[in-house]
């Protein structure tokens, strides 16, 4: 019988007390939400996995069940939440499981606290750098997987903290970050997730993420990788393929647009993601 997920509440050092939902035992993979997604929104996977795994997933500031003080939308900050919450798990084995923004939080998190405590890497679907600066070639913005232009960021940003900003979250969802497979209740839950994040908060985060440029830390990375990346995500696939060539010997997997190659491709199609994310981890 697969043992069923427990939730719990963790305290990061300046006193914000996070959601995180944990299933199984074993070796530990603990999954990295992106911005404005949760931890639930890992559950298929998680369902599975923990047959075999011990599976933790956390919720960031601000994010799905944990506190949303006024404070700390800053990818340093959440990293720092993120080694705070590995400490406390006593463990050398872990397995971090970025998605988008979640990757990013890793980025941040090994060049602050290095990889002693961490042994593997699942990067999923995040952009080297978001937004491109304006004497960048399109090659460039391409391998880089950039989505904002410095205007259209600023655009972005300010549609996200004004009257519409439910809206604004909704026809992001539902134009840019799913295929047209993807079915209707997905997509809702999708949303209702993102809306559990105050929009204000995630207009501050999403502008704190968008101006980063990770690629020189991505190059320093020596854990085993699996990069996995989509056809028909919001980041061209070529940033996820530069990634993998940066990590010695780390794995690639990109998902077509038939086979539910989105943002989101884990709940389009998690047959196929857990089959390479088994894969992955039977030879690391």
């Amino acid at each position: 019988m697969t043992p069923g997920r427990m939730h719990k509440q963790f305290t990061t050092g300046d006193g914000v007390r996070l959601a995180f939902c944990e299933a199984g035992a074993g070796r530990t993979l603990l999954f990295v939400p992106g911005w404005s997604q949760t931890a639930d929104m890992f559950a298929p996977v998680m369902q599975e996995l923990s047959r075999d795994y011990a599976t933790i997933a956390l919720d960031m500031r601000g994010h799905g069940r944990s506190e949303k003080p006024s404070h700390g939308y800053r990818l340093a900050r959440l990293a720092t939440d993120l080694a705070e919450f590995v400490d406390s798990l006593r463990n050398d084995e872990i397995t971090l499981v970025g998605h988008s923004m979640g990757c990013a939080v890793i980025w941040s998190y090994l060049e602050q606290f290095g990889d002693s405590r961490i042994s593997r890497l699942v990067l999923i679907d995040q952009a080297p750098a978001v937004t491109a600066w304006p004497n960048w070639s399109e090659d460039d913005i391409r391998r880089a997987g950039c989505l904002h232009t410095p205007q259209s960021l600023f655009e972005a940003v300010a549609a996200l903290s004004g009257p519409d900003a439910e809206q604004v979250t909704a026809n992001y969802i539902r134009d840019q970050l799913v295929t047209a497979a993807c079915p209707a209740e997905a997509v809702e839950r999708i949303l209702q997730e993102n809306l559990l994040f105050p929009r204000a908060y995630a207009a501050k985060l999403l502008l704190e993420l968008a101006v980063h440029d990770w690629r020189d830390a991505i190059a320093r990375i020596r854990l085993p990788t699996l990069v996995i990346g989509a056809e028909a995500s919001i980041f061209h696939p070529d940033s996820q393929r530069w990634i993998a060539k940066q990590i010695p010997q780390a794995r690639l997997c990109v998902f077509t647009g038939a086979e539910g190659g989105s943002h989101f491709m884990w709940l389009e199609n998690p047959e196929k993601f857990l089959v390479e994310l088994r894969a992955f981890l039977d030879a690391t």
